[in-house]
């Protein structure tokens, strides 16, 4: 039902040098985190149904959030981030590029579709 976003990342050198293994699901990091790192959660699952039998795959989008202290930093890390899950997943868009006020993270989302076999 979910796609092994944990897995890829962490198993991804490129971005492993950057975050080592602070990766965290339901698009919520630990209080206190070590910066950077990177947050996802499901925006959607739909299982692709069919007239004669019960769906065999579901689509499911994600969104994946990277959180850097430096506008460099942002880059590389969603550039790094975006290259280890384009094996996998259908990128359909960069939909945030922000600096969190309360924060002062810099932050940049994408969002993939998946399709799972059941």
């Amino acid at each position: 039902m979910l796609p092994p976003i944990y897995a890829i990342l962490s198993g991804n050198s490129a971005v492993a040098a950057i975050v080592s293994t602070r990766i965290y699901p339901h698009g919520e990091a630990p209080q206190d985190v070590s910066k950077p790192y990177v947050t996802w959660f499901l925006v959607t699952g739909t299982p692709e149904n069919s007239l004669n039998c019960a769906p065999d795959i579901d689509r499911c989008t994600i969104q994946v959030d990277c959180w850097h202290q430096t506008s460099s930093g942002i880059v590389s890390l969603t550039s790094a981030v975006r290259a280890a899950l384009e094996s996998s997943g259908h990128v359909t868009g960069v939909i945030l590029n922000q600096r969190e006020q309360e924060t002062k993270l810099y932050r940049m989302a994408i969002q993939l579709d998946y399709f799972l076999t059941r």
